[in-house]
């Protein structure tokens, strides 16, 4: 249960950043797949996918805050190469990472908002692994190579992704590896 305004606040922002990414994701994963990119359209769509979670876990985290809310986030825009979108990628990963989520952890924190506390971890910790599978893939493209792999995996708690081999826990979550979604 959200009692903080600050907390409150800090979640809407973070479920309208994840909401878009899931649909920038989805439009770039279109691109990649137009240009022959077939494996980094399935991350595109992965990743979307992770986002959405992200964004589900904000949204019940906020169970006890009801009513209409204006929604500023945070959002790239614009359709390029799939090198230039997965570059997009790279910088909006790397700005939760290193900037949204640690300050929104740490007002929830200050706040003992334990739900959000839980959901700004987890999305924190599997943008990490998006910036990382993200860079690999832009590697691949500045070659002219599509991304080297068989099947992505998402975990449906947290939003982990991996690529092939799913862990026999979620190392963010623990959770097992049967919640993981496969895109092949």
């Amino acid at each position: 249960m959200v009692k903080n305004d600050m907390t409150a606040e800090n979640l809407r922002y973070a479920f309208g950043g994840e909401s878009q990414a899931f649909q920038r994701y989805q439009v770039w994963g279109d691109v990649a797949a137009e240009e022959g990119y077939e494996k980094v359209a399935l991350l595109f769509k992965a990743v979307a996918f992770a986002e959405q979670v992200h964004a589900g876990n904000h949204f019940r985290a906020l169970e006890n805050v009801k009513g209409d809310f204006l929604v500023a986030a945070g959002a790239g825009f614009g359709i390029g190469s799939t090198a230039e979108n997965l570059a997009g990628a790279i910088a909006g990963e790397n700005h939760e990472v290193e900037q949204m989520y640690p300050a929104f952890s740490q007002v929830a924190k200050n706040q003992k908002e334990n739900d959000a506390i839980k959901s700004f971890h987890y999305a924190l910790e599997a943008e990490k692994a998006h910036a990382k599978i993200f860079a690999e893939a832009k590697e691949a493209v500045e070659q002219e190579q599509d991304f080297a792999v068989e099947s992505i995996h998402v975990c449906q708690e947290c939003g982990f992704t991996v690529k092939d081999e799913v862990p026999d826990y979620c190392p963010i979550c623990g959770e097992e590896e049967e919640i993981f979604k496969a895109f092949e």
